[in-house]
């Protein structure tokens, strides 16, 4: 086994052997993300059982980045209060989250997400959640991603913690 590392929370490593990538790599090309893999993705979220449940669509993909949203339906996405159930809100960002991750044809999985409920959306509000690569090791990434709503009111924020396994994901090899 490897010597242990720690991440601190400005998302460095704190040991020699492995260090954080940047963000934003400095050869563009490596930020293009392969259009294969995009599509991939695209076509996934198209038939993704959870995803058609809430209507969520995606907007937009680029390496370590995603955008989806959603329509907050009260008929279905509402908790005993009237109010928009924390756990629809936590699928649009899990869904952000989920196609940024998979940007670079490879799984990434979940090892933490942190969400904060900054306000609720009123009835019929189109809602968008973006997911944004802030941080790379060789084995997790950090994301921060954020949920507004159509006239810009921030909805809630998120930071979240992926474990990379390095396999490719399935179904680019069934597209």
């Amino acid at each position: 086994m490897g010597r242990p590392f720690r991440v601190c929370l400005c998302g460095s490593v704190a040991n020699n052997e492995e260090k954080p990538l940047p963000s934003r790599p400095e050869n563009e090309t490596d930020s293009r993300m392969d259009p294969t893999v995009r599509q991939a993705i695209f076509k996934a979220v198209e038939s993704e059982p959870y995803a058609r449940v809430l209507k969520i669509e995606l907007l937009a993909l680029e390496k370590g980045y995603s955008k989806v949203a959603m329509t907050y339906d009260p008929s279905i996405m509402d908790n005993i209060y009237q109010r928009a159930h924390g756990g629809a809100i936590f699928g649009l960002i899990d869904e952000a989250f989920e196609t940024a991750g998979q940007t670079d044809g490879t799984i990434a999985v979940a090892l933490n997400i942190n969400v904060t409920y900054v306000s609720s959306p009123r009835p019929g509000t189109r809602l968008t959640a973006e997911a944004r690569q802030s941080s790379q090791t060789r084995k997790t990434a950090g994301y921060d991603i954020t949920v507004t709503a159509d006239n810009g009111e921030l909805i809630a924020t998120c930071q979240a913690l992926a474990y990379c396994t390095g396999k490719p994901i399935p179904f680019l090899m069934a597209s």
